[in-house]
């Protein structure tokens, strides 16, 4: 039996935004070039992400931008296979797109 999310496609509702973060298994490098374990706990470290979707009543964000959050302010869901998050936009700390909205913010 197929699950309902095969059956029907996904609409993110009021102002959710489901994010999937980049590929890898947690680990990266430092500037000095150190692999730093994912099991390293790194307090109050922030995470980008891709948007895939959101929802109606999202003002800043779109499809396809770079977006940093803060980990424990997520939900985790998986669809088709794949792992995503669903955000909401006030828990949201900064955007990166393509996009020029005549902003005064920061390149990133």
């Amino acid at each position: 039996m197929s699950s309902p999310v095969e059956k029907h496609p996904i609409i993110m509702l009021t102002d959710r935004v489901l994010v999937q973060i980049p590929g890898g298994d947690g680990e990266r490098l430092s500037k000095g070039g150190l692999l730093i374990p994912a099991t390293a706990q790194v307090s109050r470290r922030l995470a980008w992400a891709e948007v895939v979707a959101v929802g109606p009543n999202v003002r800043l964000i779109q499809p396809n931008d770079r977006v940093l959050f803060n980990p424990e302010d997520r939900y985790e869901v998986e669809v088709a296979g794949a792992d995503y998050l669903i955000l909401r936009e006030r828990d949201i700390h900064a955007v990166a797109s393509d996009r020029n909205d005549g902003g005064t913010g920061l390149y990133l």
